[in-house]
């Protein structure tokens, strides 16, 4: 006979069987139940998990009633976007142009709270992964904690890096947090910003989304899980439902799958190609491609894959793209953590204006749009950026009516200051040779594209 809890169970998941069901990757795992089990079987999704798979493919949540959070962030592209746009458009009439590129959600995860602190990219600190907020709205929505201006504005932000060396521990460098600015600290927080953006799904303001959550056909499971006063208790209703989209993105394998060749590579089930590991080691390398310095590619200590990324901060420079309809405001800057979507704090800090979060660079090579405004569409680009910007900047930025090249144009003159000139190849100048030849950028981009998941290893 079941008992009280497998009766409460059981009601659950008979609620959630009624609901409409979505292409996703993950509908095999969440009935997967009922097949057997076997050592690389994922087990199956939690049902709050699968209540979160649902809200995650739900248009019914935006404000055209056509946006879910798996428009901009498919699971056939790395949960990013689909095509190659510079911004993907939402609002009620899906006529708004967001103002920034979109990231993909895989390993998302795995980001720590955003700190501002020494310089460890050791890979160890950075690993461990924010705590859930469960059942508290206002935590959701003030997550970040304000930082002592006083102190931060004496502390220096960059330091060179080098690719396998020992972090300069002297340096208080921003780290964590979702977003190209670091603003929310959690998988919950990263959820609400763009149902609440105007420029993506677009509700006006919580309680027009927590509307929307308790008309949809499976909100009874979602309260049968959150407890008699769910109904009731409109934050308590939305903290649950940010928590389950949270939980099926921890759960998931898909947002994590660590299946990729770089990874059988370290696991020594498979080889890289000549042009692969030529690339790797070029992207080792601290007088060439340097990339490791902010991409991490070394198992961490505990013998974790890497994520390929710091979780750090970085002003590049990069030039401003004008495909952006917000950047056809000659006063309109984004400057990265100091805003304008960031306003807390942290964003009144001159040292942090134009700098944006490292991103992973695993299944780099799945995207079409690349940096936080989306200027470069393939990858052999965003390595020229990288080569030419300080030997050859009338390859990368406009040329200016007297003839002068207008060198970081996405940036105010009086933050240009932060941009990274420390870290190779960013040390360079006019006149000094290019760190990367054309056949060896494509030997790098034949790395990159091994760290891609999905591999299947040859039989």
């Amino acid at each position: 006979m079941p008992t009280g809890f497998a009766m409460a169970c059981m009601l659950v998941l008979g609620l959630l069987s009624g609901c409409d069901s979505h292409h996703n990757p993950d509908q095999s795992s969440a009935s997967s139940s009922t097949q057997p089990s076997s050592p690389i079987t994922p087990p199956p999704l939690s049902v709050m998990a699968q209540i979160g798979q649902k809200l995650f493919f739900d248009p019914s949540l935006s404000a055209s009633g056509k946006l879910s959070c798996a428009s901009c962030h498919s699971p056939e592209h790395a949960f990013g976007p689909a095509n190659g746009l510079t911004a993907q458009f939402g609002g009620e009439s899906l006529d708004r142009q967001g103002a920034r590129a979109v990231p993909n959600l895989t390993y998302s995860r795995e980001t720590p709270n955003f700190t501002i602190g020494i310089d460890d990219d050791s890979g160890t600190e950075q690993r461990v992964p924010p705590s859930p907020v469960h059942g508290n709205i206002q935590a959701v929505l003030g997550a970040v904690p304000a930082p002592n201006p006083l102190k931060l504005a004496k502390t220096p932000t960059t330091q060179a890096k080098s690719a396998n060396s020992a972090p300069n521990l002297s340096a208080m460098i921003p780290q964590g947090g979702f977003f190209w600015d670091g603003r929310a600290n959690t998988l919950q927080g990263q959820a609400l910003g763009p149902l609440l953006n105007p420029l993506e799904m677009a509700n006006p303001s919580p309680q027009a989304l927590i509307k929307k959550i308790k008309k949809l056909s499976y909100v009874k499971a979602l309260a049968e899980l959150a407890g008699p006063s769910a109904m009731t208790n409109d934050n308590l209703l939305l903290s649950e439902a940010l928590f389950a989209i949270s939980r099926y993105q921890t759960e998931s394998p898909s947002f994590a799958a660590y299946t990729s060749k770089y990874d059988f590579y370290l696991q020594g089930k498979t080889q890289l190609s000549a042009a692969e590991k030529h690339g790797l080691d070029l992207f080792n390398a601290p007088d060439k491609g340097n990339c490791a310095a902010c991409h991490l590619d070394k198992p961490s200590a505990e013998g974790r894959p890497p994520l390929f990324t710091d979780y750090q901060y970085e002003a590049l420079g990069v030039p401003r793209n004008m495909t952006i309809k917000a950047n056809q405001n000659t006063h309109y800057y984004d400057l990265g953590i100091c805003g304008p979507t960031r306003q807390d704090d942290y964003a009144k800090q001159p040292t942090n204006c134009g700098l944006f979060k490292t991103p992973s660079l695993r299944n780099v090579a799945m995207r079409q749009t690349f940096f936080h405004n989306g200027i470069y569409h393939n990858l052999t680009d965003v390595l020229h950026f990288y080569v030419n910007r300080d030997i050859h900047p009338e390859l990368v930025y406009p040329k200016l009516a007297n003839g002068h090249i207008d060198k970081f144009n996405d940036l105010p003159q009086k933050y240009q200051q932060n941009i990274d000139f420390t870290d190779a190849p960013f040390n360079r100048k006019i006149g000094d040779t290019a760190v990367l030849n054309d056949s060896e950028i494509q030997d790098v981009v034949a790395f990159l594209k091994t760290l891609n998941d999905g591999y299947q290893l040859p039989h």
